[in-house]
């Protein structure tokens, strides 16, 4: 699948569509998180490219980061069992209606950004990112995780 341009009203009804889909039942094709968690965690990754503190990384994780960046912000969609940030990794159990809930308000939110509050905003790793980068590295997430519970 072509990535998505979030900052288009399509792609925001796009990726709505595929989170209505969801019910607390939905089972996962890979992976540990359980749907709720799997919302939690998508929101998180959102609320951290809307400026949202997240924790240090070490100077080691800047450099792996940067190592990265090209294919992560690539084209190639995810592969399956990517390690994630311990600030995103969510294994608690949630409430699955508010964490929908919780996501398609985070969604909403950035895709009706302007895409130039993006510009050169660091991410943690990957260090500063163009608002292309940054909707490369947002839509293949959240379409990854979608695909992981099969919507």
């Amino acid at each position: 699948m072509p990535i998505k341009n979030l900052y288009d009203s399509d792609t925001l009804n796009h990726f709505l569509n595929r989170v209505n889909k969801l019910t607390p039942d939905t089972q996962r094709l890979w992976g540990k998180m359980n749907v709720s968690q799997m919302m939690a965690h998508c929101t998180a990754a959102i609320e951290m490219q809307m400026g949202k503190p997240s924790a240090n990384v070490g100077t080691l994780g800047r450099i792996i980061g940067r190592l990265v960046k090209g294919k992560v912000v690539s084209e190639k969609p995810f592969d399956k069992g990517l390690p994630t940030s311990q600030d995103l990794l969510t294994t608690t159990d949630k409430e699955f209606n508010a964490e929908k809930e919780r996501l398609v308000a985070t969604i909403t939110k950035l895709c009706r950004s302007n895409p130039s509050v993006f510009e050169n905003r660091k991410h943690p790793f990957f260090g500063k990112m163009t608002p292309h980068e940054w909707n490369m590295l947002a839509s293949k997430h959240l379409d990854h995780h979608l695909q992981q519970f099969g919507v």
